[in-house]
């Protein structure tokens, strides 16, 4: 589990880290960033220009006219990523969610809170020594899927939603754990990613985050419990075998007896089953087997009773 993180780690530390950082982002703001500047220059350049028609000249004041203008312009034209919303608050109170695109605030009174990026968020979160039902610790290596779908909500009902969702997550998956024994939690993959997906669900609502999934990467259990699982998977499959065993036995014996009937002799089917054992031995190590005629066994058997007749 350590080797597929994306930092060195350490129980409680790296819970933490995986809550509060973001998973770097491929896109790029480059063309907001421009955009601000070619406003910001447009606006001096404007002022500039009307001053020198007035004045026909440039001074300090015009200078300083001329930083304010470009400033209250920077503050009031903006734009919002196609993924994005933005949340604004007008005196402190919620005013507006806008964007994506061109949206236009008032300086000073007006601004833009947060950026509420409304892809889906994939989001790994961890959990070391988490016991189990049966007092078993566990690590434990999971992704969270979701997205934000309420900018509002997201930005009013909690501080920081990436951080609360991910400590959310850690905090379900422990408790999913502890409710199932180890050979649940390791078997049962599914029926925990569901578990999962349903705690975070209960408290992530009012949030407005959807959970669309949660996938458990890996379960690391303790290497002596390892053993001793294995163990028992090896004795539970021996047992499964001999009772099968069993069954073709009684199945077979009601062949071979109706086969002795079909000879007129019940005990026709014993010999057939030494017959048949005769050939998987065979069949098995690759030996031989040397038959003896009834009449030269007989004969040996006779003299082997005179023999003890006249001792």
């Amino acid at each position: 589990m350590a080797r597929d993180a994306p930092y060195p780690f350490n129980d409680k530390e790296a819970e933490v880290r995986a809550a509060t950082s973001y998973v770097p982002r491929k896109s790029s703001r480059n063309g907001a960033v421009i955009f601000n500047i070619a406003v910001f220059f447009t606006a001096c350049a404007a002022v500039l220009g009307a001053g020198w028609a007035v004045l026909g000249r440039v001074d300090f004041g015009l200078i300083c006219l001329m930083a304010v203008v470009a400033l209250l312009a920077l503050s009031s034209i903006h734009i919002a990523l196609s993924w994005e919303k933005v949340v604004v608050l007008r005196f402190g109170k919620l005013a507006r969610v806008v964007g994506p695109g061109l949206y236009f605030t008032i300086p000073i009174i007006e601004h833009g809170t947060i950026r509420v990026d409304q892809r889906v968020i994939a989001t790994p979160f961890y959990a070391e020594k988490t016991l189990t039902a049966d007092l078993v610790p566990v690590n434990i290596d999971a992704v969270l899927f979701w997205v934000v779908w309420d900018a509002e909500k997201a930005c009013t009902e909690v501080e920081d939603y990436y951080a609360a969702v991910s400590f959310l997550a850690q905090t379900a998956m422990r408790e999913a754990v502890g409710r199932s024994t180890v050979a649940e939690v390791a078997l049962r993959r599914d029926q925990l990613d569901v578990e999962i997906k349903a705690d975070i669900e209960k408290e992530a609502a009012s949030w407005g985050v959807d959970i669309i999934s949660v996938k458990v990467r890996d379960i690391v259990i303790p290497d002596e419990l390892v053993e001793v699982m294995s163990l028992e998977a090896q004795a539970d499959r021996e047992k499964n075998a001999r009772m099968a065993v069993a069954s073709v036995e009684a199945d077979l014996a009601e062949m071979l007896a109706e086969a002795a009937r079909a000879y007129g002799d019940p005990d026709a089917a014993l010999a057939l089953r030494t017959m048949l054992m005769q050939y998987e031995t065979v069949k098995k190590s690759g030996s031989a087997v040397v038959t003896v005629p009834t009449a030269v066994s007989d004969g040996f058997t006779e003299g082997a009773a005179r023999a003890a007749d006249r001792r």
